[in-house]
C-alpha cells in the first residue's frame, strides 16, 4: 500500500477536558520493526496508541498508517490492536473467540488455527477462556489481533501482571512477528522490557523525551540501563 513507514506520527496533540495530554509527539514505525513506547503509568502511552489505531477523540496533527489516515476504512483490516484488558469472551473457548472475530474479518478455520499456533495455544483451543490463566487469556487476545495477518500490531501493556517466564515468552512472540515483516508497537511501563526493542520512545507526561535504540539512549546519557537513561533524561529536561 505504501513504501514509506507503516506508522507516521507528526506533531500529534491530544486534548482531554480542554487540557492537552499529548504534546507535539513525533514517531515512526517501519515494517519489520519492534518499537516500544515506554514510560510510567499515566504518561500518555495508551492515548498515543489509541490515536494510532484511530479511535482517540480530539486529535490534532498527522497520524498516518500505511499511508492512509489512521482508522480510515482502507487500513482498519490491516491493524491488529490489543488493549490492556483482554477483549475476549469468558464463556467461549479460545477457538470460538477467534472464530467469532474471524467471521467479522472473513478469515476461516485455517487462519484461526494458525493464530492459535503462533501464540502457543494450539493444544488449548477448546478450553473455555474463563478457566484460563491470565497469561493464556493474554495470548488469546493476541491471537485475535493476528487474524488477517495485520501489517501493524498495536499492543498496549500486553505483559502487565504476568510472571517473568510468560513475559519472556510473549516478547519472543513479538520479535518473531516483527521478523516476519509486521510493524510491532508495544507499550510498557517496565523499563527492562525496553531492552528487547529495536527502538524505543521514552514518554513522560505526554512528552517524548527521546527516541532511539536502547544502546543509543544509554550511550547518549552515559548510563548502563534504559531505566537509568530515562531518569537522566528527566533530570536533563528539568535542568
Amino acid at each position: 500500500m505504501t513504501s514509506g513507514p507503516v506508522v507516521q506520527v507528526a506533531d500529534l496533540r491530544v486534548t482531554r477536558g480542554g487540557v492537552e495530554v499529548l504534546h507535539a509527539v513525533d514517531l515512526t514505525v517501519a515494517a519489520g520493526e519492534l518499537v516500544g513506547i515506554v514510560g510510567p503509568s499515566g504518561g500518555g502511552k495508551s492515548t498515543l496508541m489509541r490515536a494510532i489505531v484511530g479511535v482517540q477523540a480530539n486529535v490534532a496533527g498527522t497520524v498516518r498508517v500505511l499511508g492512509q489516515e489512521a482508522g480510515s476504512p482502507p487500513v482498519r483490516g490491516r491493524v491488529g490492536y490489543v488493549t490492556q484488558s483482554p477483549s475476549i469472551y469468558d464463556d467461549l473457548t479460545a477457538r470460538e473467540n477467534l472464530e467469532f472475530f474471524g467471521a467479522v474479518q472473513g478469515v476461516g478455520r485455517r487462519e484461526v488455527q494458525a493464530a492459535l499456533t503462533t501464540v502457543d495455544l494450539a493444544d488449548a483451543g477448546d478450553q473455555v477462556v474463563g478457566t484460563m490463566s491470565g497469561g493464556q487469556q493474554s495470548r488469546v487476545s493476541l491471537a485475535t489481533a493476528l487474524l488477517g495477518e495485520p501489517a501493524l500490531l498495536v499492543l498496549d501493556e500486553p505483559t502487565v501482571g504476568l510472571d517473568p517466564v510468560l513475559r519472556r515468552s510473549l516478547w519472543a512472540t513479538f520479535r518473531a512477528l516483527a521478523e516476519g515483516g509486521a510493524a510491532v508497537l508495544v507499550s510498557s511501563h517496565v523499563m527492562d522490557e525496553a531492552e528487547r526493542c529495536d527502538r524505543i520512545a521514552l514518554l513522560r507526561r505526554g512528552h517524548v523525551l527521546a527516541t532511539g535504540s536502547p544502546a543509543d539512549l544509554r550511550e547518549r546519557t552515559g548510563t548502563d540501563t534504559v531505566e537509568a537513561a530515562f531518569l537522566a533524561l528527566i533530570d536533563e529536561a528539568a535542568a
